[in-house]
């Protein structure tokens, strides 16, 4: 084997797809390997290309395949999909690997290293944990409502209230429930100081990394949005320009083109769901922000006059695309946000 063969995988939790291609459009031999025999197979293969699908576990097998030596390459999921044929098995998931590797337009996905995960896994468990905690607070709400007691909106408000509904005596809460309801509470309690670790687990990672504290100087990003940032996206010099990387966020319009005809329509909302509904949050805060800013530089009173033409929706998100760009030449530069003041 050399760089020129391909070999994809296509990976599982026992039994591994393997097929080698020496020419395009042409497989050279194919076989199936258990879980303990891919490193193995692969160490004692010459350095070729290896192709898998980005998907649960593909990391940690490109990180493991690149130390023996091999270029590992990560195919979107969903672009490698149209090039499987007829019925979905694994050796034709596999084919259909080969064939979307031959395909320039589809980007590989950068592998990630240890530490990017590291703060990828955190993200996730917080996040598990904030909807856990959401899921509890409605069901104690709609329970509560039953019996026409209301509890106001935010998140903050739901414990306390609910405990001063279950210790009057008269709030019409029948017996069988108060000690489920109370047990509902310490749940939330619970899941709130677990939320506030896994956040202060963020914030000594971030404070290593000189790329969250860069993009902590950007308005509307704190210590969320960085560390996802860095997390998910990886790197940021593999993306052109701000305008690109605004794209692959999905916070730029969807274009349905054809001749001298022009349309431009909304957000195209392609990739990572989370980063831009955490850029949406920020932008939303820097709105708030702004209309209590007694002086606003330059990026606010952009975003204030945006909102008085096309309401406040619409303005948060055409504000997290510019704080998306400016995000990407703070992260690409290696310095800190600069906030220009209003010239009259």
């Amino acid at each position: 084997m050399d760089n020129d063969t391909l070999v994809a995988v296509d990976l599982a939790k026992s039994v591994f797809e393997v097929l080698v291609s020496l020419r395009p459009g042409k497989v050279h031999k194919g076989q199936r390997l258990q879980r303990d025999q891919v490193l193995p197979f692969f160490a004692q293969q010459p350095a070729a290309t290896v192709i898998m699908e980005a998907c649960s576990s593909a990391h940690y097998w490109a990180r493991a395949i690149q130390k023996l030596g091999h270029k590992v390459v990560l195919l979107p999921a969903q672009h490698v999909r149209p090039y499987v044929l007829r019925n979905k098995t694994d050796r034709t998931d596999t084919k259909g690997m080969l064939e979307a590797y031959r395909n320039d337009a589809i980007r590989p996905v950068p592998v990630k290293s240890v530490a990017q995960q590291t703060l990828a896994s955190l993200h996730r468990i917080r996040s598990g944990r904030v909807s856990d905690r959401t899921a509890i607070i409605n069901r104690l709400r709609g329970t509560l409502r039953e019996y026409g007691l209301v509890i106001p909106v935010g998140a903050e408000k739901v414990v306390s209230y609910a405990r001063a509904y279950l210790t009057n005596a008269d709030s019409g809460i029948p017996d069988a429930l108060r000690d489920l309801l109370g047990e509902l509470c310490d749940e939330i309690r619970m899941l709130q100081t677990r939320v506030r670790e896994v956040e202060r687990k963020l914030e000594i990672l971030g404070a290593e990394t000189a790329a969250v504290q860069h993009l902590m100087t950007v308005p509307g990003i704190g210590l969320l949005i960085a560390t996802s940032l860095v997390a998910f996206v990886g790197d940021s010099h593999r993306f052109p320009s701000g305008r690109h990387f605004a794209s692959y966020l999905g916070l730029t319009p969807r274009e349905y083109s054809s001749g001298s005809k022009r349309h431009l329509g909304r957000i195209t909302k392609r990739g990572d769901v989370y980063i831009r509904m955490l850029l949406i949050h920020g932008a939303r805060s820097v709105l708030a922000h702004a209309h209590r800013a007694a002086q606003p530089d330059r990026l606010r009173s952009w975003a204030l006059e945006l909102e008085k033409k096309v309401g406040a929706n619409k303005a948060a998100v055409a504000l997290a695309n510019r704080i998306a760009r400016i995000a990407w030449a703070v992260w690409t530069h290696d310095r800190d946000f600069e906030a220009r003041t209003l010239v009259a």
